[in-house]
């Protein structure tokens, strides 16, 4: 059957792809050019700049990949990584295990270390393996910054003070897909050789770029590593960096306007008010979460992801059927419940280009839909807490000041 739309604007709240600001929307709405024009390699020159931002790095190197988080992902393993490499990986939800299955078909040696979906990455083992392995035969840490599955963020900097105690020279390799320019952050401080995220998240972008950031460290180990690697080779992006010409191929000119629209607001907002309104949004969620009655399904407050809440249901209630609803009645998308967590959880998306009474919308939507399935939860009571956190803790909008 054919969909109509309903009046109105879709209520857009999965973890990703998220609403792109009409400002982006208005940059990608141009004609094709050519690449090899002096325009888009000045283009790309500033964003090459101004990507290493967001990872807050000064000496990292950055690649914008036509492609999506998984071929990021990709791109970080064979460009420093050789066949039967041991890594250790952490499975920890939906996008962990698909990164790690990545892993063993690409004909890595990998170490799984396991936590209960909702929990976040068990750093006790990593210790343990570190100390043991005197011999460094782990050449890889490989953990998501923060599991959309699940809405579980881990502690990255504990990660790189493990590494620190134990003197171990294995690479840190991150999926910072749904965090980064949304949660701090620090590529630098925190010694991380491979970061990537996806332009489809915080970044407010259509889908398809994949950006990925070397390390110095990471850069050298790429000169050695023996993966097989063509259209995700970091040397050939490096020779026509030399060139200045920047692409290897033909990239997507519309996504490189969208892209720098879309770093232009978060660099107006300021990169930390962004991560500040995205623990604001966040908490108010969680408030009104507890409001219904309901449990996260992130098991410590440590864990919490400021992008995206699980939402455990009772069990006589089919999580999925509250996603189909939303979007049949009141269109609105939320995140189903993935894998392990399938049926059992709703995810509302809270991340990208977005405000509080956006959020409220979605809130009191939610609570429709909670009605309709047979869920006891008194309209407007996870509204009136998420408002009444808000009301005392959204600040007047910088430029209107």
């Amino acid at each position: 059957m054919d969909y109509v739309n309903g009046p109105g604007r879709n209520h857009l709240f999965v973890p990703g792809p998220v609403n792109i600001p009409d400002q982006v929307i208005r940059a990608m709405s141009r004609n094709n050019e050519d690449y090899r024009s002096p325009a888009v390699p000045a283009l790309t020159k500033t964003l090459l700049q101004d990507v290493k931002k967001i990872f807050n790095t000064t000496s990292g190197t950055p690649f914008l990949f036509p492609t999506t988080g998984t071929g990021a992902w990709e791109s970080a393993l064979t460009n420093t990584l050789s066949p039967g490499d041991r890594i250790v990986s952490f499975l920890i939800g939906q996008f962990s295990l698909l990164w790690i299955d990545q892993q063993q078909r690409l004909n890595f040696n990998v170490d799984v270390v396991e936590s209960e979906w909702g929990q976040g990455a068990n750093l006790d083992v990593l210790a343990a393996k570190l100390a043991d392995d005197k011999a460094h035969t782990i050449k890889a840490i490989c953990i998501v910054h923060n599991e959309t599955a699940t809405g579980v963020t881990n502690n990255l900097a504990t990660v790189r003070k493990i590494l620190d105690h134990y003197q171990h020279p294995a690479l840190l390799l991150v999926d910072g897909v749904s965090s980064i320019c949304a949660l701090d952050f620090r590529m630098d401080d925190w010694g991380v050789d491979v970061a990537l995220t996806g332009s489809q998240k915080a970044l407010s972008l259509p889908t398809g770029i994949g950006i990925v950031c070397a390390s110095p460290r990471a850069i050298e180990a790429s000169k050695s590593a023996k993966s097989v690697r063509v259209f995700f080779d970091w040397k050939d992006y490096l020779k026509f960096y030399k060139l200045g010409t920047y692409w290897p191929y033909t990239p997507s000119i519309q996504l490189l306007y969208g892209l720098r629209a879309a770093l232009d607001l978060l660099f107006e907002e300021g990169l930390d008010n962004v991560i500040i309104r995205h623990n604001r949004l966040a908490t108010a969620t969680r408030l009104a979460v507890e409001a219904w009655g309901l449990k996260n399904c992130t098991q410590k407050e440590e864990w919490h992801s400021d992008t995206v809440t699980a939402v455990v249901v009772p069990a006589y209630i089919d999580s999925s059927e509250i996603v189909r609803r939303a979007w049949k009645r009141y269109n609105l998308s939320l995140g189903l419940g993935l894998n392990k967590v399938a049926g059992k959880v709703f995810r509302i998306g809270h991340l990208g280009n977005l405000n509080e009474l956006q959020l409220l919308g979605c809130l009191g939507g939610v609570e429709m839909v909670l009605k309709d399935v047979g869920y006891p939860v008194k309209l407007g009571s996870g509204v009136a807490a998420a408002a009444a956190y808000l009301q005392n803790t959204t600040p007047l909008i910088p430029s209107r000041v």
